[in-house]
């Protein structure tokens, strides 16, 4: 039995509205040089290549809750420098310490969240979930 995932393609498509991109640092520090002055570790320029560049979505971790808390219930809520990327399949899996970087958005009347243009994410941890259309992946602000 083959299930149609041709609906959920759809809506995921007005979803990934964010143009983003994907950097690596390929040798990692290894390629990095000492500042005698400093004593700081300065990757050389360039030091990252882009792996991939296509429409996905950057959001907050987590979703909005639909009921207030009950008085004296326990909630734990995640840092505030925690998000999550939502790539397509297709998109390269990613490795720990690549960077995601939020080029723009092709969404009518802007971006979802103008702030998030030009910021850059790093890939914290594995996949939050892959499913038949999507691949979602926890990340951190960067800068």
């Amino acid at each position: 039995m083959v299930f149609d995932v041709d609906g959920a393609r759809r809506v995921l498509a007005r979803i990934l509205d964010d143009k983003l991109e994907v950097w690596r640092d390929s040798a990692g520090r290894t390629d990095d040089v000492l500042d005698e002055t400093t004593g700081r570790l300065v990757p050389p320029v360039p030091d990252e290549e882009l792996v991939w560049d296509g429409l996905g979505a950057v959001m907050p971790l987590g979703r909005p809750a639909i009921t207030k808390p009950v008085g004296g219930s326990v909630a734990v809520e995640p840092p505030t420098t925690d998000y999550q990327a939502v790539l397509p399949v297709d998109a390269p899996v990613l490795r720990r310490d690549d960077v995601v970087r939020v080029a723009g958005s092709v969404r009518r009347g802007g971006p979802r969240d103008p702030q998030l243009v030009g910021r850059r994410f790093r890939f914290s941890d594995g996949a939050v979930g892959t499913y038949s259309v999507v691949r979602i992946v926890r990340v951190q602000v960067i800068d």
